[in-house]
């Protein structure tokens, strides 16, 4: 079985939030680091190369297929800023309207820059993430 691309490590958050070229992405990186970490209770951690992540579930699907992931998290990539949290849901939808510019994946959203999203919003996102995955993968 392949080995999972995105697997928490030891690389430095830091480092790499220090390596993103943008200096408002790079801005924007710490605000975000200030903000998952108030919000979640969780130190930031590496996941894979470029996933600043939060906490973490360990799933298992009925195919077998099983991992783990953080509860939450985001990468400043060079054309946006990536936001992990809870897929879609109806709740998340009602938060997004309220959210600010922004374009959505099953589990991402997508933010070009801090200042175009309100970060309340953002907050209560993270909030219903963590408690997304913690009620479907309680820890045994």
């Amino acid at each position: 079985m392949a080995e999972p691309k995105m697997k928490e490590n030891d690389n430095s958050v830091i480092d790499f939030i220090e390596s993103v070229e943008s200096e408002k992405k790079k801005a924007d990186a710490y605000q975000l680091l200030d903000i998952f970490e108030e919000v979640t209770g969780f130190k930031a951690k590496m996941w894979g190369p470029s996933i600043i992540g939060f906490g973490s579930y360990h799933y298992k699907y009925a195919s077998g297929h099983e991992g783990d992931a953080p509860l939450a998290g985001f990468s400043p990539r060079k054309a946006k800023i990536s936001l992990y949290l809870a897929y879609e849901s109806e709740e998340r939808e009602k938060m997004l309207e309220n959210f600010g510019k922004h374009t959505t994946g099953k589990a991402c959203i997508y933010v070009n820059k801090l200042a175009d999203i309100d970060t309340q919003v953002l907050k209560k996102l993270i909030e219903q993430s963590v408690e997304t995955y913690q009620n479907l993968y309680p820890n045994e």
